[in-house]
């Protein structure tokens, strides 16, 4: 197949740690890859670069012109705290739901051909307070906090679309997500890379509650080898959201302890303590409740599976970041 006559795929927020994990993996496959960021971006090969505020009127559509096929991986974090986000905050409020709003007006109506395809990044928190310690995606959906909500508003408008016909979307919710940053621009700010930072700085780590709560918690390899596997099987999974896991859920507290333990041995120094200290202000419910996910479901349409385990995936990690 001539170059010219492969799908062209655009991966939006192409800087970010998903994004630029998906863009490498993109890479990789007899595709054209267009990489929209707002920041400079690292790639190799023959990725087409640009840069972009897709918040500016019109830069969206300019973005995903011609497209087969979209990553929508744009977001609005806000310091320290990651993807916590106030009421009110109209600027994660754009990004996070006017930018899918967008996409959805980009792609609507592109004429011959079969729709375009979508695969967003929603969170498995999305399914809000649930009786069960595990989720299998056919729960009911009841988001509390904003960020959740404006997920799952997002993730609506993208169904609605496809059942009209416009694209073919489907949603894969993410647990914790970690691992080794795909490109030196990328900042993983999740719980993982956060505590072996704060390892390798000789610093305690410290939980909000006893150590007790359980997180299922997929490596960044893994995450991005889902939403490539997902390209092809667009038809089938069009239409409804999927859940992405490893099926286990190890207590946070046993995940930082190893995390200790795993520093200690690339550094020679003795394991930093793991401490239990209040929660600040910004905690929501859903950081005491414990949640084991079922990914049979995105499994049995696509064979997926998780294949860097937990042990490997700290190794990994912890190793990069020494470097950094």
């Amino acid at each position: 197949m001539a170059a010219t006559d492969r799908p062209l795929v655009v991966v939006l927020g192409a800087s970010g740690f998903l994004g630029s994990a998906v863009v490498r993996a993109l890479a990789e496959l007899p595709v054209r890859v267009r990489a929209v960021a707002r920041r400079e971006l690292e790639v190799a090969g023959s990725v087409e670069v640009r840069r972009a505020d897709l918040a500016r009127p019109g830069a969206l559509a300019e973005a995903v012109a011609g497209c087969d096929a979209v990553f929508p991986f744009a977001a609005h974090i806000r310091g320290a705290s990651g993807w916590r986000i106030a009421e009110g905050d109209a600027v994660a409020e754009r990004i996070h739901v006017g930018l899918v709003r967008d996409l959805v007006a980009a792609l609507r109506g592109r004429g011959d051909g079969p729709p375009p395809v979508v695969v967003f990044p929603g969170s498995n928190t999305q399914v809000g307070k649930v009786t069960a310690d595990r989720i299998d995606g056919s729960e009911e959906d009841r988001p509390e906090g904003v960020y959740d909500r404006q997920k799952h508003t997002a993730e609506r408008l993208l169904m609605a679309a496809t059942e009209a016909g416009h694209i073919r979307a489907t949603s894969l919710r993410l647990p914790p997500v970690f691992g080794p940053p795909a490109a030196g621009t990328t900042d993983d700010r999740g719980v993982v890379s956060t505590m072996i930072r704060k390892a390798l700085a000789g610093e305690p780590l410290t939980m909000w509650h006893d150590g007790t709560v359980r997180r299922d918690l997929l490596n960044i390899y893994d995450a991005a080898r889902a939403f490539v596997t997902a390209l092809d099987h667009a038809d089938e999974l069009a239409g409804r959201h999927y859940l992405l896991g490893t099926g286990q859920a190890p207590a946070l507290g046993d995940v930082f302890r190893a995390i200790s333990r795993t520093v200690a041995r690339h550094t020679g120094k003795e394991p930093v303590p793991v401490v239990s200290v209040p929660p600040p202000p910004h905690v929501e419910g859903s950081d005491f409740r414990s949640v084991e996910v079922d990914p049979s479901a995105f499994t049995a349409v696509t064979g997926w599976t998780c294949r860097v385990l937990l042990e490997e995936a700290l190794e990994r990690t912890v190793a990069a970041l020494a470097e950094s």
